[in-house]
């Protein structure tokens, strides 16, 4: 097998293995969300729930390195797919954009769990 083939297919696997994580904590997150409005929770009732949380910071931890990895990897295959964009310039782009996500996602799963800014 091709380095090439074995790339795509570990993008493969990878986009396919994230996106049953994701499954699972969308489900969690929405079940989460329903339960808090039924029940009539304010948003500072729910911030009191995961602060200091180390089980909270895991859960939404995980949600955001899954969507950190998933999503670039679905836009490089539209950016195949739409455009003449190749190598290893989309590559780095698509990259950029999971760190870009990585960053932004862990610094609000902090804010929303340690009370950081």
């Amino acid at each position: 097998m091709t380095p090439a083939r074995r790339a795509e297919m570990q993008r493969f696997i990878a986009q396919r293995a994230t996106a049953m994580v994701l499954a699972c904590c969308v489900a969690v997150h929405l079940a989460t969300l329903i339960f808090a409005v039924r029940h009539g929770l304010s948003a500072a009732a729910i911030l009191g729930r995961t602060r200091a949380s180390l089980p909270w910071t895991m859960f939404y931890g995980t949600f955001v390195i899954a969507v950190a990895i998933h999503a670039p990897l679905g836009l490089r295959n539209i950016l195949l797919e739409w455009t003449r964009w190749r190598g290893r310039g989309l590559d780095l782009a698509c990259l950029l954009y999971g760190a870009a996500l990585a960053a932004l996602g862990l610094r609000a799963v902090y804010a929303v769990c340690w009370g950081g800014a």
